[in-house]
């Protein structure tokens, strides 16, 4: 039977592509699609401790058996389009993000805080000039995350609503890469709530960004991925080289 596999950010430039179909048997699991393309690129041994791998866009472990066109994801850990009919707070976006627009039209009479928290594009990082940063995502698979996180959010915390904004493609110096607002009566529970939504969105949802230097270009370092999501191999203990 036949399997589509993607690739993203690092894991493309190691494979040399961004997709392509496989036959494997009747029966066969992740763990053995894992095998093959450790096989067949030795050079993917050593990540496979940080890879979270998906089937059909919802993360996956290496037991798990597969179907006849089933789509699977190799992901490595996550960096930190259009709007989805399916996703009511989130969106994926390829144009410039309007954060004062996304607050006006979040914001109600009976709110008394919006807290706002814009991730800009800066022109260094670790003592290089940064020229320019260039964001991927599994898209489907990043947005069915966004909106989870969204609706646990307003589960969790005493807001009323929020929006999670994403960039993709290339950004310049300046502009925003992620938007996150969130509106409640109390600030405190919209500090917590954007504080929380943040950081589990730049450890779980599968975005990444490549940073261009004027002396060559690297994919940005990974938040490692959660213990409850399922690894490739293993867990690992500290964080993986950037390639």
């Amino acid at each position: 039977m036949q399997v589509h596999i993607l690739f993203f950010g690092v894991l493309k430039d190691l494979v040399g592509q961004t997709n392509e179909s496989i036959v494997v048997r009747e029966g066969a699991t992740l763990g053995d699609v894992l095998r093959h393309y450790e096989a067949r690129i030795p050079e993917l041994k050593e990540l496979l401790p940080w890879l979270a791998i998906s089937v059909n866009q919802q993360y996956a472990g290496p037991e798990v058996k597969l179907n006849s066109d089933d789509e699977i994801g190799f992901l490595p850990p996550v960096s930190g389009g259009s709007e989805s009919g399916a996703c009511q707070h989130v969106a994926i976006l390829r144009e410039k993000i309007d954060a004062l627009a996304v607050l006006q039209r979040l914001k109600h009479p009976e709110d008394g805080a919006a807290v706002v928290f814009e991730g800009v594009v800066r022109d260094n990082t670790r003592g290089r000039r940064t020229l320019y940063l260039d964001y991927e995502a599994y898209e489907p698979m990043a947005l069915k995350q966004m909106e989870e996180l969204a609706v646990q959010a307003l589960h969790q915390f005493k807001i009323r609503d929020l929006r999670m904004v994403h960039r993709v493609g290339r950004l310049e110096i300046g502009e925003t890469s992620v938007l996150i607002v969130v509106a409640s009566a109390h600030r405190q529970a919209a500090f917590d709530a954007c504080c929380w939504l943040i950081d589990t969105l730049k450890r779980t949802v599968p975005i990444w960004k490549k940073e261009y230097f004027d002396d060559g270009a690297v994919w940005a370092d990974g938040e490692p991925f959660p213990v409850e999501i399922p690894r490739a191999e293993g867990t690992p203990a500290g964080k993986p080289a950037s390639k």
